[in-house]
Parts: C-alpha cells; structure tokens; sequence
C-alpha cells in the first residue's frame, strides 16, 4: 500500500488525493505536496471526465512499442493517441554533432529535437480533436517525459488544454558536475530543461505525477563507496532503500554482480552514484521531480522492449497501470 510523506515544507492546508489502488503482486511509495482546500472535492459529487492522454516515446522506442499500452488504457475508458515516431528517426539526433554545444556540454534542445517536438504537437492536435478542445493528458515515457516538459515551455498554446503531466521512468533531473567518470549523455539537454522549463506543480489546473521504478539496485564497478564520490541521497529525491519484494520475484537486490555493476555504471551517468535503486535505466532518484507527486514501484522495468508483463512488468503493464491509472480519470 502506498504511503504518502511530504516532499518539502508545504504551506498549512489540507491536501487531499486520491487514493492509490492497491495491489497483492507490487508495492509502491509516494510522496506528494499539498494543494489548496478550494481544489479537494469528492469524485463522486461529480461526472468522472476522461481525458484523452498522449504517449510521447522514449529514447530508442517507436509509436509500435505502445501498443498494448494504450489498449490498456483504452480499457479504462482513456483514449490515447501516441506520437508518431520510429526508431530511425532518432538518428535525427547526430545533427547535435555539429553543434559546438554538444560538444561543451551546452546542447539546447531546438534546433536539435524540433522533429520530435513537431511530432508531440501533431499528436496533441490529434487529441484535441477527441476531447473537443477539452483538457488533456501527457504520458511521458524516459526521454518522452523531460520532452514533454520541453513541448510545454516552447508550443504555449497547448498548456491551456494540459491538465497532467505523467511521466513514466523520465531522466528528469541533469547529472552532477565534476564527478569523475560521469559523463552527461544529453550533453546539456538537462541542465537546459532544469533552467528553462517550469517548476513541477500539483494544482488543479496541472498536476504533475512523476513514477519511479525499483527493478534492480545498481552496484559499483569496484571497491567499497568513496566518500568523495558518493552522493547522498535526500529525502525529497528518494524513498528509503528498504524495498517490499513483489510476488513476482522480479525485484533484484542481492549482492555485487557483473550485472548489477554494469546497470549501476549506467546509473552512475545518470545521476552520479552507481549504488542507487532504479528501473534498469533510470535511477529512481532521477525520475523524480520537487514539486511533483512522485511515486516508486517496486518491480517495475524501464522499457516495453524486453519486458514481460508476467515476469519484468514495465510501467505500462496491466497490473502496473491499475496502480496508477486513476490520475487519468479525475
């Protein structure tokens, strides 16, 4: 059962959300901010609207990958469109090659990643279409979820019909500097998005809900920690490392092995510490956002690709959605 712990200093007024749907096969940790009274109202004291949601990919993925996803969802009532794209278009992306930016570390995302940007937008005038200019839903999945941030600050015309942010296993926060063997891999598309888009919010009139998973606990390449290197992990970025194993088995936090070493190098590049839970990819510390309503799973895989919904559940799984699915249906 979900436990909800607040983030930061909230200021004294009541907050109300709604309540995680549980499960016997996973478990989950949430920690919310607090919203003003005027916006608690009870679900039943009025009609239950769906939003359309808009699936934005991820790294590598393409619009087939979520397929079953967004059956999923549509058996909850939620329509979806996904944005177009393919896996070959992500090799748009080299044109940052060019740029010395890239090269500095200072890489924006525009001129770079107008075509996905481009793609967001056609989808979200797809689902425009679908709600009758009414409020929308966008699912960010990784790379999807930090884009999705950046579609927001840059096609303004769109925020007033975003109601939700979700963002499934999404890199959200940019790598620390000057730690040895971290190496930023959007070469500054972080730390563009950290300074230039707007803070996580949890209002009325948008809310941001950040998910996290617990699959594998990375460990380092070699040694013990090295006090110079290591990263504490706060309170507002993580819930404590003591994890419930699911039913499935899938949750993996046993010793130092080459695979743990090699998932937690790729930590490492994420968020500066090898020895950290997270999905496989995305440390769990990374995927999640002050200001938001962040919430972990344990259990849960980063991809579609390679995952199993019995054995590697990833985030757009059946038992997985129904976890989290309501945030789409208030």
């Amino acid at each position: 059962m979900a436990t909800l712990s607040p983030s930061f200093k909230p200021p004294q007024l009541p907050l109300q959300l709604p309540s995680p749907l549980t499960s016997r096969r996973f478990s989950c940790s949430c920690s919310a901010v607090a919203q003003p009274e005027s916006s608690s109202t009870s679900l039943s004291s009025s009609p239950v609207t769906y939003r359309p949601a808009i699936i934005l990919p991820g790294l590598g993925n393409n619009t087939g990958d979520y397929q079953n996803f967004a059956l999923t969802l549509q058996g909850y009532g939620v329509s979806s469109v996904v944005a177009k794209v393919s896996r070959i278009d992500w090799l748009r992306n080299a044109a940052g090659l060019v740029d010395p930016n890239y090269w500095r570390g200072t890489l924006q995302p525009r001129p770079v990643l107008d075509w996905y940007l481009n793609r967001v937008d056609e989808a979200v005038n797809e689902a425009l279409k679908q709600s009758q200019g009414g409020s929308l839903s966008i699912i960010g999945h990784s790379a999807g979820g930090w884009l999705a941030r950046v579609y927001m600050e840059e096609f303004t015309d769109a925020n007033k019909n975003i109601s939700l942010l979700l963002t499934l296993g999404s890199p959200l926060q940019p790598p620390p500097k000057g730690l040895p063997g971290v190496v930023d891999q959007t070469r500054g598309l972080l730390d563009y998005v950290e300074k230039n888009c707007r803070k996580a919010v949890y209002t009325p009139e948008l809310r941001y809900v950040c998910i996290a998973g617990r699959y594998i606990k990375g460990s380092r390449f070699v040694g013990n920690a090295d006090p110079a290197t290591t990263i504490p992990v706060t309170t507002e970025q993580s819930v404590p490392d003591a994890a419930v194993t699911s039913e499935s088995g899938t949750l993996i936090s046993t010793g130092a092995t080459f695979r743990t070493r090699f998932v937690g190098q790729g930590y490492k590049q994420v968020c500066g510490q090898a020895d950290v839970w997270g999905d496989g990819v995305v440390p769990e510390v990374s995927a999640h956002l002050e200001g938001a309503l962040n919430i972990s799973f344990d259990g849960v895989y980063h991809s579609p690709v390679g995952s199993d919904d019995e054995s590697r559940p990833w985030y757009g799984s059946p038992a997985i959605v129904e976890q989290w699915v309501h945030h789409l249906l208030n």
